[in-house]
């Protein structure tokens, strides 16, 4: 059930022969042409609804001694897996033979969490092997892996439903590859996972609310062709970085972002989100980094930006955005680089004008500041300007999302009853009642939509095999990742259950804006790579080759679990092809 048809597999073997002899041992990207052809050989061996059957390790055949039952799974994961493998230039998988699964290049392994008598396969590490091909479904058979880093190379196709199974997953980076889909669903069933980068993909569609309620310390969403709006459920979120640019969210920013305490650096660089900036901005005490650049926001900015008393990069540059710009956010205390430029201001305090500050960077040109250079032109301001927006009824300005219902004034008491004076009869009139006023209800207020903002990050760190310590610079950036252990060869598996960390591995990204604080989970500490700022004009979402800057990630404490020991050796992972944006 669920097998494909030998002959359909046969019949595309010409086509694979041929193909292959295109992809040369250099490094370059894949044409569209082939990988499509990728996508559909591994449409063609996955089975129904890309889960493996029960049992299905017991139907493989073979003739090799293994420590554990687990080894052996691995064993079949990593065989298919390699089988799936058409191009490996740098000879990466060369040894990828025989039952000591724990010696091939860029595989670690642990003791298991529930049985410290075994090895078991715990992480694997991928980084800038620049190997094409697919993910085969038997890779679910590696149910204790917790770290999985394959960014910078050439794999197709989608995530399949089989890695549901892989539940101690605590760091999952594709980043920078030719995968395709909706948002990989699979992640949501990892409970104990704290980092996820899928930037530099073709991901489209929406993002699920749920992925906002995870406990996650990162999440890279960036350069893919994500439309949907960004759901309300963003002020659930416990990350500390998160990045939206380069794709074609729309909407408002919701006004829960504002419940985002953890929130160092967001990025909605460069995407279709609009409207006036909900006035809960203001409540991110601990943000370094926001970038709305490229977007159609419109209106004045709110004056509770001032309150952003840690921001070191305010990046609003290349919106609709009109008014005066206050003094109090030209003189936040942290503020470095404040670009506002290619808007419709036309007024600024004189702390915002750049030619009276050195101690930070400030941009004004393409605005409509008479006394200013390089503006725009006065009927091109004019325009804009004769229109002004009120965004106290914007629908994403205003106050906090839901505004309250208005009550009806309380009904008024009815008169006592009046008495007509007595006319020359013995009975006087019956008493006369005034109608009650009839009450008066205001209107609700408009509903406010929440929208989806943009951000853009880069690609992450590729990772190096096993022993020697490689570290390839990454590209200047804010402020710098801090680098992470990677899993020793005697091996300790990932925590326990609850939260498995990935063997200490580093993926770590190039410099970026705020030093991220060391997040401990289990045992050997483990940092998910930060990300790294730049701020940059819109970039496309498939990464050229060069290594891009990734966003700081600032991670919050967590349980300290017992993690496998340190190998003897680190690696990191230098970050992937530099693109000009994020």
């Amino acid at each position: 059930m669920g097998k494909p048809r030998r002959s359909q597999v046969f019949g595309l073997s010409f086509l694979f022969f041929s193909f292959l002899s295109s992809l040369s041992t250099s490094s370059f990207a894949l044409s569209d042409a082939e990988a499509s052809y990728l996508s559909q050989r591994q449409l063609l061996t996955l089975p129904e609804n890309g889960e493996l059957p029960d049992g299905f390790e017991f139907q493989v055949q073979i003739n090799l001694k293994f420590d554990n039952s687990r080894l052996r799974r691995a064993y079949i994961a990593l065989q298919a897996w390699k089988k799936a493998m058409y191009s490996d230039p740098k000879n990466i998988t060369n040894n990828w033979v025989g039952p000591n699964v724990c010696g091939y290049s860029g595989v670690f392994c642990a003791q298991a969490l529930d049985d410290p008598k075994i090895k078991v396969v715990a992480g694997v590490d991928l980084n800038h092997a620049d190997i094409a091909g697919y993910l085969p479904a038997e890779l679910g058979l590696m149910s204790d892996l917790a770290l999985f880093h394959i960014n910078s190379n050439r794999f197709c196709g989608i995530i399949p439903n089989s890695f549901s199974e892989l539940t101690l997953m605590h760091e999952f980076d594709v980043s920078n590859n030719r995968f395709v889909g909706p948002f990989p669903n699979v992640t949501l069933s990892w409970s104990s996972v704290r980092y996820i980068d899928i930037r530099f993909n073709n991901f489209e569609g929406q993002i699920p609310p749920e992925l906002f309620e995870m406990k996650l310390d990162a999440l890279f969403l960036n350069n893919n062709r994500f439309t949907s709006t960004i759901p309300e459920t963003i002020g659930q979120s416990t990350v500390s970085v998160v990045t939206f640019a380069n794709n074609k969210f729309k909407g408002c920013i919701p006004h829960s972002i504002g419940k985002m305490e953890n929130l160092d650096e967001i990025i909605f660089m460069n995407n279709d989100l609009g409207g006036c900036f909900p006035l809960e901005v203001g409540s991110l005490k601990n943000l370094t980094v926001f970038d709305a650049s490229f977007n159609s926001f419109v209106g004045a900015l709110p004056q509770e930006l001032s309150n952003l008393i840690g921001v070191n990069v305010l990046d609003i540059s290349h919106n609709k955005l009109t008014g005066v710009l206050p003094e109090n956010i030209c003189k936040l205390p942290s503020l470095s680089n404040f670009s506002f430029s290619q808007n419709y201001f036309n007024g600024a305090a004189n702390a915002c004008v750049p030619t009276s500050r050195k101690d930070i960077v400030l941009d004004d040109t393409g605005n409509c500041l008479g006394d200013r250079p390089n503006q725009k032109l006065g009927n091109e301001c004019e325009a804009v300007l004769s229109h002004p927006i009120d965004c106290s009824k914007d629908k994403c300005g205003g106050g906090s999302s839901p505004k309250p219902p208005v009550k009806a004034p309380p009904k008024p008491q009815p008169k006592p009853p009046v008495h007509s004076p007595p006319p020359q009869v013995l009975s006087p009139p019956p008493p006369v009642y005034s109608p009650p006023p009839q009450p008066v209800r205001s209107p609700p207020p408009p509903p406010v939509q929440s929208p989806p903002p943009p951000v853009h990050s880069p690609p992450p760190p590729p990772v190096q095999s096993p022993p020697p310590p490689v570290r390839s610079p990454p590209p200047p950036v804010y402020s710098p990742p801090p680098p992470v252990q990677s899993p020793p060869p005697p091996v300790l598996s990932p925590p326990p259950p609850v939260s498995f960390p990935p063997p200490p591995v580093q993926s770590p990204p190039p410099p970026v804006l705020s030093p991220p604080p060391p997040v401990s989970f289990p045992p050997p500490p483990v940092q998910s790579p930060p990300p790294v700022y730049s701020p940059h004009p819109p970039v496309q979402s498939q990464p050229p080759p060069t290594s891009p800057p990734v966003v700081a990630l600032t991670l919050p404490p967590t349980k300290k679990v017992v993690l496998p020991p340190n190998l003897g050796f680190q690696y990191s992972s230098p970050p992937p092809p530099m693109f000009p944006g994020y």
